[in-house]
């Protein structure tokens, strides 16, 4: 039980993760979340000023936890290409996990995501400006051949989409999952490569 004066936004977004994962999108309302806590509806309300408010924030805190673990790989010492394929590993490790040990939480969070598209516009943006400041490393190191940086982290994401988009989900479980990715990869790679 958490009294009103001691309640934080992180702890209401930790309760309404909770709540979303017992009853889904369609059914969890700002009262269950508040109940979760043992505090009134209005105590959520003024960190959260309405329902929408509510969720777009949990949405946005699901997808910052990726940010993180990858900037540290981004910022990690080694190569260009090593750290892109540790980044590259990370993201898809970090998303198949998400969606084979919680099933039931990744599947509301697909729902909303859909409803948040800016916010999942925006972290995609994070994280292809990610690849792009590793691309340019390798680019400056002679590692990678010259090309417009922008452009070429976007295609390199959407080359790898099957192993990070929640589309393909149904799919990351799969025994070839690993080697998919290690292909594509090498495809990648291949491409991106000072001759």
């Amino acid at each position: 039980m958490t009294t009103d004066t001691a309640l934080t936004a992180e702890q209401i977004l930790i309760a309404a993760e909770e709540v979303l994962r017992r009853f889904g999108p369609a059914k969890a309302t700002v009262v269950d979340v508040a109940r979760e806590l043992g505090v009134s509806h209005s105590s959520v309300y003024r960190h959260f000023p309405s329902k929408t408010a509510l969720r777009e924030a949990v949405t946005q805190r699901w997808l910052d936890q990726a940010h993180f673990e990858l900037k540290a790989v981004m910022d990690d010492s080694g190569g260009a290409a090593e750290r892109l394929e540790r980044w590259l590993t990370t993201l898809f490790a970090a998303k198949q996990k998400k969606a084979l040990d919680d099933p039931e939480l990744f599947a509301t969070y697909m729902v909303l995501v859909e409803e948040n598209s800016r916010t999942v516009e925006e972290h995609i943006d994070t994280l292809v400006t990610q690849i792009a400041e590793i691309f340019q490393d390798g680019v400056d190191g002679k590692e990678f051949k010259p090309a417009h940086v922008l452009t070429t982290a976007r295609a390199v994401f959407d080359a790898t989409a099957p192993f990070h988009d929640p589309a393909y989900a149904s799919t990351w479980a799969e025994p070839t999952a690993d080697e998919r990715f290690r292909a594509v990869w090498k495809l990648v790679l291949g491409g991106l490569k000072a001759k």
